[in-house]
């Protein structure tokens, strides 16, 4: 008999993540992923699928983190990046025959993201260094806790980070014969993407290299002659743009990013830019769809950073797309052609295209099962490749998520799921609102454990995309901007009453609601607004728009472009839509849980919140997460991820 779903399940949730074929197609690397239950930590270690045989081993052991396998230009040499000797993560190589792993760097604030370069002589990294640090250095400069850190630029903080302190992702070059390491880039600004061309006489990366102190966070791809080290910027310094690549042929650059038309709220396009002629264009302003991956889940660890992958011909190139609550492939010819090669109910996270390009290799998970390696033939269908949680699937109960859509008052059509409990019987069972954050992103055709763990609790779950979640367009994603608490709220409490009018077995009267960030800021501004419901979880929220403008690490930029308000000139309507206004209607009782190292929504948030509630006699509880930052849902210490479920679960189990 198959056991129902707990909290302390999700560490036998295997994750699988970031496939590459070597350059034959004889094999594919991946990294497997999982909670290591002894540690309280997690461990990575890359596989190897063999494409004759259909197995698949692994080709690192132990109890830390190899990740990011790449396999040189000629297939004999996979290089990864592990932690194994110590807590900084260095570059290695191995063999593609077998045998030791040799070490190739050692430098004591780690590095990350090895590219080969094309003549296989070099391995490109990223390490993060602060004033005064160098590559060369033998040991990590210790920091004096007691040192005052003087701070003068905007954004000095980041979430999961803490202060910078004035760190940049520099790119560094490692020689694979000697080891010898050569920094490449050292303004003042992160260094991201990094490609290499075909010739290997250009580098292409992202950055803001403007020294102005620019709230707008500008984000420029620009390439760099690696023999005289000039840099040209390839975008105008009016939108944010990233990951990029070169086409074989060494005409274009495929890149994806926006000009900011709508903010953070615009649709991640696709650029190419011709070098002969020194011409960009956008190769999807008519395409609705957000080529990125804005999936919500929580049973990932790590995963691919996917750029444009080219065809062979150079007149063409694949992407990640987001649409209607899945991740699909989409083709984009050189023409502006745009089609998907593969859109099903399901997340695709990464792939990597066949030396052959007959088919990919991916990154999947669906609703019942976490994920795996699939195979994919070019118009065929998919096959399963990997079995990695097998074990996990065979063993527990999952539920499936039922499709649901609705129209709302005004017009707009809204999608999402209903997760029915996984034991349900003749008797009525209570409902959960869950809310996602963002807000621009999306719940999906994913294994979402949170959702899980409740229904196996004996509860149904309504969670649905309301107005500013990707996937349904441009109009709607912006359609959140200025409007926080208004047309969203209809949405996801319209959710509601349809979860109930499908469902005859919702008890109507036993109502919870939870969400995290975004999710989190509704939660609040809905137990202000309405007493409909019984019990309520909010997670690493926003209580207070005037105050988190200045101490979230995006809040100087955030509150403008989303609340459409400024600051100084409109401090009352940034109060008009703070959920802490309305403290004194709460009647729900409310649970708090934040993280104390939350750089994106300070506890202060939460803070504010308790204490109002708790002022006026209120029925609320704050649960305080010590080191941990915004993503403890989905990355954090594990025993807190166990402990933060069994939070929300306990508490709904107490009111409805």
């Amino acid at each position: 008999m198959k056991k129902l779903m707990t909290a302390e399940d999700i560490t036998a949730i295997v994750s699988v993540t970031d496939p590459q074929y070597a350059p034959d197609g004889s094999r594919a690397a991946y990294v497997q992923s999982q909670v290591n239950r002894e540690q309280d930590s997690y461990t990575s270690n890359i596989w190897v699928y063999e494409t004759k045989s259909g197995d698949s081993v692994p080709w690192t052991h132990g109890e830390k983190q190899s990740t990011d396998p790449r396999w040189s230009p000629d297939g004999r040499t996979l290089a990864f990046i592990s932690d194994r000797e110590g807590d900084a993560a260095q570059l290695y190589i191995m063999g593609a025959e077998g045998g030791e792993a040799r070490k190739l760097t050692d430098i004591p604030y780690g590095v990350s993201k090895p590219i080969w370069s094309p003549d296989g002589e070099s391995v490109l990294v990223t390490v993060s260094l602060g004033e005064g640090e160098r590559i060369d250095d033998r040991e990590k400069k210790e920091t004096d806790s007691f040192e005052p850190i003087e701070v003068q630029g905007l954004a000095y903080k980041r979430d999961g980070k803490g202060l910078t302190r004035g760190a940049y992702a520099q790119l560094v070059l490692v020689s694979v014969k000697s080891g010898e390491v050569k920094q490449l880039t050292n303004h003042k600004a992160d260094h991201d993407d990094p490609a290499f061309s075909s010739d290997g006489k250009w580098l292409v990366f992202s950055a803001d290299l403007t020294e102005t102190d620019d709230a707008s966070k500008p984000h420029d791809v620009c390439m760099m002659s690696l023999e005289t080290g000039d840099i040209k910027q390839i975008t105008s310094h009016r939108g944010s743009f990233g990951p990029s690549s070169f086409s074989p042929d060494g005409r274009y650059l495929a890149l994806l990013g926006h000009e900011q038309e709508y903010q953070n709220a615009t649709l991640e396009k696709a650029w190419l830019y011709d070098i002969e002629q020194d011409r960009l264009t956008c190769l999807t302003e008519t395409l609705d769809v957000h080529l990125a991956d804005a999936m919500i889940g929580d049973s990932l660890i790590g995963g691919g950073e996917q750029r444009p992958v080219w065809t062979k011909d150079s007149q063409g190139f694949y992407v990640i797309g987001t649409d209607q609550g899945s991740t699909g492939i989409y083709y984009i010819s050189i023409e502006g052609l745009v089609y998907p090669i593969r859109l099903e109910k399901e997340y695709i996270n990464s792939f990597s295209i066949s030396p052959d390009e007959q088919h990919f290799i991916a990154s999947v998970a669906k609703p019942d099962r976490p994920s795996e390696l699939y195979s994919i033939p070019l118009g065929q269908e998919g096959k399963r490749m990997t079995g990695a949680n097998d074990k996990f699937v065979g063993e527990h109960t999952i539920s499936i998520p039922e499709d649901i859509q609705f129209v709302t008052e005004d017009g707009v059509t809204v999608n999402g799921w209903l997760m029915k409990p996984a034991q349900a019987g003749d008797s009525s069972y209570p409902l959960i609102l869950n809310i996602h954050g963002g807000p621009h992103m999306m719940y999906g055709h994913t294994y979402f454990h949170e959702l899980q763990v409740l229904a196996a609790k004996g509860y149904a779950v309504v969670y649905i995309n309301p107005r500013g979640s990707h996937g349904y367009g441009q109009e709607f994603v912006n359609a959140v901007r200025g409007d926080y608490g208004g047309k969203d709220y209809g949405d996801v409490m319209q959710a509601v009453d349809e979860a109930i009018k499908r469902d005859p077995q919702i008890d109507p009267k036993r109502l919870g609601v939870t969400g995290g960030s975004y999710g989190g800021f509704m939660t609040n501004w809905i137990v202000g607004q309405t007493n409909r419901f019984r019990a309520a979880v909010t997670q690493r929220s926003i209580s207070n728009w005037i105050s988190f403008h200045g101490v979230s690490d995006i809040g100087y930029f955030f509150t403008d472009w989303q609340l459409e308000h400024d600051m100084f000139a409109d401090t009352e309507k940034l109060w008009d839509r703070s959920p802490l206004k309305y403290a004194a209607n709460v009647e729900t009782p409310l649970l708090i849980l934040h993280g104390e190292r939350d750089d994106r929504c300070p506890i202060e948030q939460a803070e504010q919140l308790f204490i109002a509630l708790k002022k006026m006699g209120k029925e609320t509880k704050l649960v305080r997460f010590p080191k941990a930052s915004h993503n403890l849902s989905r990355s954090g210490h594990p025993g807190q991820r166990i402990k933060r479920l069994n939070y929300i679960s306990s508490w709904f189990d107490q009111y409805l």
